[in-house]
């Protein structure tokens, strides 16, 4: 088997809880193969192989936009993250009056990949750097995590309860998932 490309280097992973092949590609580029742990590496990287124009692609695309996230450093989230708590409270606060949700704790994190995040428990994970969107996208997002405590999937459900809020929200989330802010 000749080698995959020597210019393609990528992460490697394996995931007790993954059960299929997943390829990502980062905004900085890097390639993430994760692999179940009974699919042999071999059979990974053929999988790599098959992948390798649409992971050329994307390396493309995210070089031809501004990046997903500014590199920001640890003072910045230490500077930005209790402004952030504060606006995303506020915000929580506004729109529940809509949807009358019960959530534990709001935690506002330094993360490099998501917007936000909620759990099972309830609680709320959201990225300092929404203070970076517009209001209007800003909202978009508090309302989609709000949204997953009532509806913990992606279902027509979940997207009704979004448009109550949020009636462009198809609109904002084609922006976001393109790196455009």
């Amino acid at each position: 088997m000749p080698p995959l490309n020597p210019a393609l280097e990528y992460i490697s992973r394996v995931s007790r809880q993954s059960r299929r092949l997943r390829i990502s590609v980062r905004p900085d580029g890097r390639v993430v193969l994760t692999r179940p742990f009974f699919i042999a590496p071999r059979t990974a990287e053929q999988f790599l192989r098959a992948k390798l124009s649409w992971i050329l692609e994307q390396q493309a695309r995210f070089k031809s936009q501004p990046p997903f996230i500014q590199p920001n450093t640890r003072r910045d989230y230490l500077r930005d993250r209790e402004k952030a708590r504060a606006l995303i409270t506020e915000r929580l606060e506004y729109f529940n009056r809509l949807y009358k949700f019960t959530y534990h704790r709001v935690a506002i994190r330094d993360q490099k990949t998501r917007w936000g995040s909620c759990s099972k428990k309830g609680n709320l994970n959201f990225s300092y750097r929404l203070l970076d969107l517009s209001a209007g996208d800003r909202d978009y997002i508090i309302v989609h995590e709000l949204c997953h405590l009532r509806e913990f999937n992606h279902s027509p459900r979940f997207w009704r309860l979004v448009a109550q809020a949020i009636p462009d929200y198809e609109t904002r989330r084609k922006k976001l998932r393109r790196g455009i802010v």
